[in-house]
């Protein structure tokens, strides 16, 4: 019997764990190639036999997404298998509309045939876009359940951009870990802010075998999604951010209208930035697909390490990479902290932007006067330190909205300070009530 040939769309995290929990092993399938999209240097690698399994020999290529009408014929591909993030119905569509027009299906897996199941209670944390807030609602989360005497993981969204099988299970509890791994920037802004709190973060490709090394170690797991995505792991309790900031894109991007449906309850973020209007059409609007989750209010009040750097300079400020490019953000915590500091003016990088930082802005001319933290490789680190150096001749100050500390991996050859936030529910039901089936 000839078996359904499968290729897969992704963006080197959801797509390999697509494979792992579906396809892997299933004589049924076989899948001839993975796409990549979103993240620069993913394409032209192998998904390595050692973690395809014993119907892959050779393991599976990976190529450009750009090609997705050329492989489709050339494998003779059945269905082509959606399985990345944060990109608009629309844009879901157009691809729909290429695999149909060169001759595949076009497939959306359920999110639950994709979620494994843990002997440990589960607390997923997803969002409607990327940088709705996850990571602080995630902190404040482990730190509700802790107050409370259980022992914590973070598992985390794969962001495998390096050597796959080196990269299977990666538990991170220090900064030397992270060193030891060679993390990219775009890792590190993840994972930082956790080890700083005293947190254990997982993450990698295979993550049934992560569960197991996490459950060892922990009372709960907390899922701390990427970009929009779902959960990988079923949950006792769902909790889905949604941004008043962007209102209409909790309905309208993949997958992030399915994180709003499948919630127990939804933390609109940043309510303290946010016009009242908009956080009420976002209440309204979730309201309309999930009537039963529980909705919650979430502030994330800035906290400028030093406010004197940035008043009355001319600033530049770094905002976090996908935030601002698939994220579509104009605006982040380093430009709204060098406003309320009273920075004479913002400084505009694009004139002094290199390399792969000045094809960042070429791909997202709506990016504006923001320099995005782009760091998935080394080469991309030094061109964002050459573009700050650059950028020095005309700026005074640095402001710096990214989770990590620039300072530790690149030269900033003028004074700069760092932006940070943590969550602050307001108002009731709070996170005690939210928690209470993980914490009975």
């Amino acid at each position: 019997m000839a078996r359904t040939r499968i290729l897969i769309l992704g963006a080197a995290g959801r797509d390999f764990h697509d494979f792992n929990v579906v396809y892997r092993g299933d004589p049924a399938y076989e899948v001839v190639a993975f796409t990549a999209q979103q993240i620069p240097h993913i394409a032209n690698r192998t998904y390595p036999p050692s973690l395809a399994g014993d119907l892959y020999p050779e393991g599976i290529p990976i190529y450009e997404e750009d090609r997705l009408e050329e492989l489709v014929r050339e494998h003779a591909v059945d269905a082509c298998v959606m399985a990345y993030s944060d990109v608009s119905h629309v844009a879901v569509m157009h691809l729909a509309s290429r695999a149909n027009a060169a001759g595949a299906h076009f497939l959306l897996l359920a999110a639950e045939r994709t979620m494994l199941e843990s002997r440990r209670p589960v607390v997923a944390v997803c969002a409607s876009r990327t940088g709705a807030g996850k990571s602080p609602v995630t902190r404040k989360v482990v730190r509700v359940l802790r107050e409370a005497g259980r022992r914590v993981a973070i598992l985390r969204h794969p962001m495998p951009y390096g050597d796959l099988e080196r990269q299977a299970v990666q538990r991170f509890a220090t900064y030397e870990d992270l060193d030891r791994c060679e993390t990219t920037i775009e890792e590190r802004e993840e994972y930082e802010p956790h080890i700083a709190a005293g947190s254990v973060v997982y993450a990698g490709v295979d993550y049934g075998a992560i569960v197991r090394r996490a459950e060892a170690e922990a009372d709960v797991l907390v899922w701390e999604g990427g970009n929009n995505d779902t959960s990988f792991l079923k949950a006792a309790v769902y909790l889905t951010v949604v941004d008043p900031h962007r209102v209409g894109d909790e309905l309208t991007y993949y997958p992030g209208e399915t994180n709003v449906r499948l919630a127990d309850a939804i933390i609109v973020g940043k309510v303290d930035t946010a016009p009242a209007g908009a956080v009420e059409r976002v209440r309204a609007n979730v309201r309309s697909v999930n009537p039963h989750a529980q909705i919650l209010e979430a502030a994330f009040p800035l906290t400028v390490g030093d406010p004197g750097v940035l008043r009355g300079r001319r600033v530049l400020a770094i905002e976090d990479g996908p935030t601002l490019t698939h994220g579509e953000m104009t605006y982040g915590a380093a430009s709204i902290a060098a406003r309320e500091a009273g920075a004479a003016a913002l400084v505009d990088p694009r004139p002094y932007a290199v390399g792969e930082v000045r094809q960042v802005f070429d791909r997202y001319p709506a990016i504006g006067p923001l320099l995005p933290a782009m760091g998935y490789g080394e080469t991309q680190v030094r061109e964002l330190e050459e573009t700050i150096r650059r950028a020095a001749a005309e700026a005074e100050a640095v402001a710096i909205g990214t989770p990590v500390d620039l300072g530790r991996l690149i030269s900033i050859p003028i004074p700069y300070t760092r932006v940070t936030y943590e969550c602050e529910i307001r108002g009731r039901p709070g996170l005690l009530e939210v928690l209470a089936p993980v914490l009975r």
